[in-house]
């Protein structure tokens, strides 16, 4: 494995819009998607061409791409985004191939690395689906810790669900 995590180029949106538009039905639900709220593919892409035009300070989203060996296997994306304290990241593998191998929690790492960099976090938060296993195993692996289980719309795509929320803090600086 040669995992490379890395900023997504616009031009790369489509893995994204085409990952949740050609996701069978079951998958959807899965990850608590309801396939009515998906933005039409021409709208989804005027959207990222607005939201690449903003300077990161002000940017809704920041989206990572995961490659190994130099062919995407997923993409994390963080919203809610308050620059310089918290976001709120999302993590996706989309090669269904690459699903079950370790792939995940060490793409999470480096993404989580990235969004704080980027980002000057100091939180990060997740929410997958609760009955989602999966994610749910690679948080508290890559090391985000628990705090609660609820029920909420997690974003605009998804329907009212329960979702177990987790968090990772920045790490304090050592002084030198």
């Amino acid at each position: 494995m040669s995992l490379v995590v890395r900023e997504m180029a616009e031009s790369e949106v489509d893995l994204i819009i085409d990952y949740f538009h050609a996701s069978p039905p079951d998958h959807l639900e899965l990850i608590g998607v309801d396939r009515e709220r998906l933005p039409k593919r021409e709208d989804w892409r005027a959207y990222y061409e607005v939201v690449f035009r903003q300077p990161l300070e002000r940017r809704e989203t920041l989206l990572l791409t995961w490659l190994d060996d130099e062919r995407p296997v997923g993409f994390s994306s963080a919203d809610k985004i308050v620059f310089g304290q918290h976001a709120h990241m999302h993590l996706h593998v989309t090669a269904a191939d690459q699903r079950r191998r370790g792939l995940g929690g060490e793409a999470v790492r480096r993404s989580v690395e990235l969004y704080f960099e980027q980002l000057r976090l100091k939180r990060l938060f997740c929410e997958p689906h609760a009955f989602n296993a999966a994610p749910n195993r690679t948080l508290r692996s890559a090391g985000f810790r628990y705090l609660k289980t609820h029920i909420t719309v997690p974003g605009p795509l998804n329907f009212r669900q329960p979702v177990t929320r987790w968090v990772i803090s920045r790490p304090a600086k050592l002084d030198s």
